[in-house]
């Protein structure tokens, strides 16, 4: 070992090599001893020795192994029981450099209970009682969704009265309010067996496992049955609960009904800090369950490593194991018993589809809540991934974007649009006119109007300059661009990039291979952003002009009619429509007679 090695205590040089070549976990401490980063290896001396010999590419990482004082490991027998480990001891130690889960909370359950008479509620305590626990749900109100219809279906008590077969013989149990009402088939006085009642048991075991279809199927054969045998009150009461669970298997199914027993991972990655990653188990083409991890990168984690959490995660929250699991890529770590799927098109393409669309949906929801509870913060994210994606020494608080307009040649103007903490700044949007330039010649526009711009910002406002500058264009606009800054001396004070119309894809000056940012990344958003109001400021502006243009040449033909003459009468007839049909004498009142005469005979002569 080399490099970073060398500066490393004996002790810890030596525990290092004296590492063995199978699977663990192991950490890392800080010269106070503090846990500041656990990892997983499926070769400890391999994974371990990686960090100490060699360079890294990212800075953090580096950092890393610069605080690192001392360090032990467990070895285990697998690389599955290395990441369980891992995620544990991550969660107990919190270290500073390990990927951080921030939707570590307690989830809402559906308990159904161990006893005679088992009760069914909502809980987020999970107890080793012997009750039986189905969840966890992200959304309470889903829960609350689920325990209505069951209530709504079964007749079962919500009391925590406890009922023995001591107490049924002791006759101590007393008819409340609920068995009145028929929300309660009245368990504690014995009006209802162990049996009859454990008949509605398992049909509620059915819907909370969401096997809605078997419970349909059942509630059918017994509807059809009561009917036969003329017991058309029972069968009608057995129709109506028939109805309410074919309305929430309605709300369920989602793709094919053929699709069953899937595990699904969609992730929502846009190459920032904060990555999302939807699970969902599926049975009979309905979601029985569903949930989205929000992992926040510390060491430039892999998707491949992220999605290993993430099913370790799932997979202690749910207490299962996988068979099938639905993936975009195959995670870093293998799972006993999981075989992964990449689907490319038919229903499991379709589900694989619906669990990234939730999970791009949380991020979604999470900006729209830090814009609306700390706008600053969420400004300064934004910002952060705009300075990584574009390669910036600095924050681009002032960013400016410019566009050419022209049709055919004529009337060739540039719009300049402001963008301070990544939004509008209206107030600084500036119009230009071409000067220098004659036809449509783009180049030399852009040239022209970025030299315009920063020459008198210099002069002006010095301390006002922009980190980064879009042109709306590829290389060859961009290259007018760079040639403008380098004449002003600005070509290292200023960052400039050509954003190309047709694949949005991002040129840096001296680069001939673009940049495609992801099409979700706020960063391109931001810069779509500013092209498509650059192009509508420009082209607002350009019509203006032309519609000017029309009118001073239908004006300015008329022999003795000069520019304060055609003021005048534009100030008075608001348009040259009107002028055309005003009459001599209402002429004559604005510019007297003469000139008046002129105007009518003017358009006398155009109308025949």
């Amino acid at each position: 070992m080399a490099k970073h090695s060398k500066d490393k205590s004996p002790e810890l040089r030596e525990t290092i090599a004296l590492l063995p070549e199978t699977p663990g976990v192991y950490m890392y401490y800080d010269s106070e001893g503090t846990v500041i980063y656990v990892g997983k290896a499926k070769n400890l001396k391999r994974r371990v020795s990686s960090y100490f010999n060699r360079t890294h590419d990212v800075l953090r990482t580096n950092l890393l192994v610069r605080a690192i004082c001392d360090m032990t490991y467990i070895v285990v027998p697998t690389e599955a029981d290395a990441l369980n480990l891992e995620n544990s001891m991550i969660k107990e130690y919190k270290p500073r450099y390990n990927v951080l889960l921030k939707d570590d909370k307690s989830y809402p359950w559906i308990c159904l209970t161990k006893e005679l008479y088992p009760r069914v509620f909502m809980t987020r305590q999970r107890l080793k009682d012997g009750s039986k626990y189905f969840g966890p749900y992200t959304d309470a109100g889903a829960a609350r969704t689920v325990l209505n219809l069951i209530h709504d279906l079964y007749p079962i008590r919500g009391c925590r009265v406890a009922i023995t077969p001591a107490s049924l013989a002791a006759g101590k149990g007393r008819l409340c309010l609920e068995y009145h009402l028929k929300r309660c088939a009245g368990c504690c006085t014995g009006l209802i067996s162990p049996e009859q009642y454990g008949e509605y048991i398992d049909n509620i075991r059915q819907i909370l496992r969401g096997e809605t279809g078997e419970l349909l199927r059942h509630l059918r054969s017994e509807m059809e049955r009561l009917s036969e045998q003329m017991r058309f009150e029972e069968a009608q009461e057995l129709k109506e609960q028939y109805q309410k669970v074919e309305r929430y298997q309605a709300k369920s199914a989602i793709v094919s009904p053929t699709l069953d027993d899937l595990d699904v991972f969609g992730i929502d990655d846009d190459g920032s800090n904060d990555v999302y990653i939807n699970y969902m188990h599926v049975q009979r083409g309905a979601v029985s369950r569903s949930l989205t991890l929000q992992y926040k990168r510390r060491l430039d984690e892999s998707r491949q490593q992220l999605l290993s959490y993430a099913m370790a995660e799932v997979a202690r929250t749910f207490s299962i194991s996988y068979d099938e699991v639905i993936v975009a890529q195959e995670p870093d770590s293998e799972f006993v018993g999981a075989t992964f799927t990449v689907p490319q098109r038919g229903d499991k393409a379709k589900l694989l589809d619906v669990s990234q669309r939730n999970a791009r949906q949380r991020r979604v929801e999470d900006l729209g809540h830090l814009e609306r509870t700390d706008p600053a913060k969420r400004a300064q994210k934004t910002l952060e991934r705009i300075k990584a994606d574009f390669r910036l020494s600095e924050l681009p608080v002032h960013i400016e974007c410019f566009d050419n307009s022209n049709i055919q040649g004529t009337n060739p103007v540039a719009s300049c649009v402001v963008f301070r903490d990544a939004k509008p700044s209206k107030k600084d949007y500036r119009h230009f006119n071409i000067k220098t330039v004659v036809g449509a010649d783009d180049f030399a526009s852009m040239k022209e109007v970025l030299t315009r711009r920063y020459t008198r910002l210099m002069n002006e406002t010095p301390d006002d300059l922009p980190q980064l500058i879009v042109v709306d264009g590829g290389k060859g606009q961009l290259s007018s661009a760079v040639e403008a800054l380098d004449e002003m001396g600005l070509r290292g004070k200023i960052a400039v990039v050509g954003i190309a119309k047709r694949l949005e894809e991002i040129y840096f000056p001296g680069d001939s291979v673009p940049l495609y940012i992801d099409k979700n990344s706020e960063s391109l958003k931001v810069v779509q952003h500013l092209r498509d109001e650059a192009h509508r400021f420009g082209i607002t502006h350009h019509r203006d002009r032309r519609s000017k243009s029309q009118i001073v040449s239908e004006l300015s033909g008329i022999k003795g009619i000069g520019k304060i003459t055609e003021q005048e009468l534009l100030r008075h007839f608001k348009s040259v429509k009107r002028i055309s049909e005003a009459s001599l004498d209402a002429l004559a009142a604005v510019i007297g007679p003469a000139k008046a005469r002129l105007v009518r005979a003017h358009f006398a002569a155009n109308a025949r």
